[in-house]
Formats: structure tokens, sequence, C-alpha cells
């Protein structure tokens, strides 16, 4: 896994895939009501912002990985510190999109099932795969990149052709100022999904084409920000503001209302295709990032021997963190979201770019 390369296209498909995420099936600014297609293109400025943080620490360490660079701008010790705090991060997000799929496909698919199950086996192939490397990890990508397309395209005018939406649910635009739509971008939207683009940091030493890497990290951030944004308004405009904002997972209500010819309809299996791949796109690098970040830290060899021990710990993690989806999902938006995310996404690396500013401004004087 450490002497891998990927192509700028790679990293393109990885992004966008991984941008998608929950972020196409779960609520996404909901608190902006029916301008959550603003506060979502609002987020993606901020997040343009976060990819040019990572960029930047990059470009004065293109060949080393967060974990390593920390430790020469913060010192051996607290630079060894705050990277175990990162692999906890980054452990714990995998757990927790891990769960997030786990009860959906409980929801949607498999009421009869136990989470569990469906958790161990989702993990069996995420660690299987990530086992193999990011090469083929990205890989993977490049065709799920293709299938994801086709149905996004296909689900977007099923969409039209049905009749379901209405675009005067979208009105009054900026009905309460633009305030708590800026609050809503800032507050939630822009920690999830824009905000996790901290993974790639990790991932971009090894593209190949590194003069790529800027232009592919912000066409996959663009892209993805624009078609969240669509299929908001999208679910808006099928279900209205009151039904979007109460429902579990607007996109699954928004699909199962679509009814084409008088037999196209109950077309779940749209839900289901979008939950397997992004979510294992997602939980996938954020589980080949937290074992990466523990073997550069603790200089394992052969990481690829830490690939099930550390799933069955993001296995575990995902069980015992909250009691039910409700309680999951509380914890996140009121605890994690604000506290930790924007620690871990926001603040160490602006403070860890400061430091690298002066002290490569040092090495240049």
């Amino acid at each position: 896994m450490e002497k891998a390369k990927i192509s700028a296209y790679q990293l393109f498909t990885l992004i966008l895939l991984f941008e998608f995420g929950s972020a196409l099936v779960l609520p996404l600014a909901s608190e902006a009501k029916q301008d959550a297609w603003l506060a979502i293109l609002i987020a993606m400025a901020g997040g343009f912002c976060l990819f040019f943080i990572h960029y930047a620490l990059y470009r004065y360490y293109p060949d080393l990985p967060p974990t390593e660079y920390m430790q020469i701008l913060l010192g051996s010790v607290l630079g060894k510190i705050l990277a175990f705090f990162f692999v906890l991060y980054f452990v714990y997000v995998a757990a927790g999109i891990l769960r997030a799929f786990g009860e959906m496909l409980v929801t949607v698919a498999y009421p009869a099932t136990p989470i569990f199950i469906i958790n161990a086996l989702f993990i069996l192939v995420i660690v299987y795969m990530v086992d193999k490397g990011i090469e083929v990890i990205s890989r993977t990508s490049e065709v799920l990149f293709v299938a994801m397309f086709l149905l996004l395209l296909s689900g977007f005018i099923l969409m039209m052709i049905s009749g379901i939406i209405h675009i005067e649910n979208l009105k009054p635009v900026l009905e309460e100022g633009l305030s708590p739509i800026i609050k809503t971008a800032f507050t939630e939207t822009l920690y999830f999904p824009f905000g996790q683009i901290i993974v790639f940091a990790i991932i971009f030493p090894y593209v190949k084409e590194r003069e790529k890497v800027k232009r592919a990290g912000l066409w996959a951030m663009g892209m993805s920000g624009l078609i969240l944004a669509l299929f908001a308004a999208g679910n808006i405009s099928a279900l209205g503001v009151d039904l979007t904002s109460h429902a579990q997972f607007p996109l699954l209500a928004t699909i199962q209302s679509i009814e084409v010819a008088g037999f196209l309809e109950r077309l779940d299996i749209y839900f289901i295709l979008f939950v397997i791949i992004t979510g294992f796109v997602k939980i996938s690098i954020f589980f080949y990032v937290a074992l990466l970040s523990v073997s550069h830290l603790f200089h394992v060899k052969h990481p690829s021997r830490l690939a099930y021990p550390m799933g069955i710990v993001v296995l575990l993690v995902s069980m015992a963190m909250a009691s039910n989806y409700t309680e999951y999902t509380q914890e996140w938006t009121t605890v994690f979201s604000p506290y930790v995310d924007a620690s871990f996404q926001v603040i160490i690396p602006i403070f860890l770019l400061i430091i690298a500013f002066f002290r490569n401004r040092k090495k240049a004087g």
C-alpha cells in the first residue's frame, strides 16, 4: 500500500462518490427549509476553502501524510499525540457511517435481519478491499462512478417525467433572509459532507499527476455540491418542506412517490443501490485512512495485517455508539458535528497551516 499510485481521474471519482456518501440519502440542510439547496451551495463554497487549506499543506509536504508532518510542525511528542487523536476520529467516523448505512438497510430492505449481521457483512467486504490497497479502491471507484452516474441520471429523468416535481414548493426563496441559511450552511452542512474532505490529505501523496490534484479535487467537490443541491431541491419540490424535514430518508420518500405510465413504481431498489454504492466507498476511504494513519504512527511495515483487527474495532464501535437510530442522530448533530468535526476539520488544519507557513518562510529566508 505504501508504494501505490493513483491517477488524478481516480482521485476525482473517489472524492465525488465520497462526498455523495450518506449526504445523498440523509436529510441535508433541513433547517434551511425550502432554501436547503442554497445552504448546500454556500457550504460547498466553505468546503472549497477547507480543500485549499489541505492542498496548501500538501504543497508544503508533498511526500508526507498528515501524521508525519504534524510531528515536523509540532514536535515529535505533541505531533504523535495529535496524530493519534486523528486516528480515533477516523475510526469513530467510519463506525458512525457504518451504523447509519446499516440502519438504512435494515429500515428499507431487511427489517427482520439484525443490524449486527448487516454491519458485519458490510465491513467484511470493505476490509477485504482495503487490504488490497488504495489502487484497488481507486479502480473500484472508477467502475462504481459509471454506475452511480447512470443511476442519478435515470433517477432524475424519472422524477421529471412522473410529474411529482412542483417548483412552487421551493417558494418563497429567502423567506427568513440569508442568516438562517448561512447558519445552517456553516454549523451543519459544511462539516457534513464537505469538511470530511480532510481524509484526502492522506491520499494526495499517492496521486501520480501532482499538478492535477487541485483541479481534480475542486471539480469533484463542485460537481458533488451541485448534484446534492439539485436533489435537495428535487426532494422539496416533490414532497414539500414539512414532509422533507420530517422524513427519515427524504430521497427514499421521493423515489417511492415516482409513478410512470401506471406500472413503473416502487423503485426502492434505486435507494438501496445509492446506499450500497456510496456507503461502500465512504466507509472504505475512512477505514483506509485510519489504517494508514495507524501504520505511519506506529511504524508498521505491513499495514494490511492491521486491516481485520481494525475492522472488528470499527464494527464493535458502530454497535456500541448508540442504542437506536434516533439516539445516534441526536448525538451526531448536537455533540459530534459542532464540536469534534469543527475541531478536526477546520480549527486544527488552519492551525497547522499557519505554523507551516511561518516555518517554511524562515527556511526560504
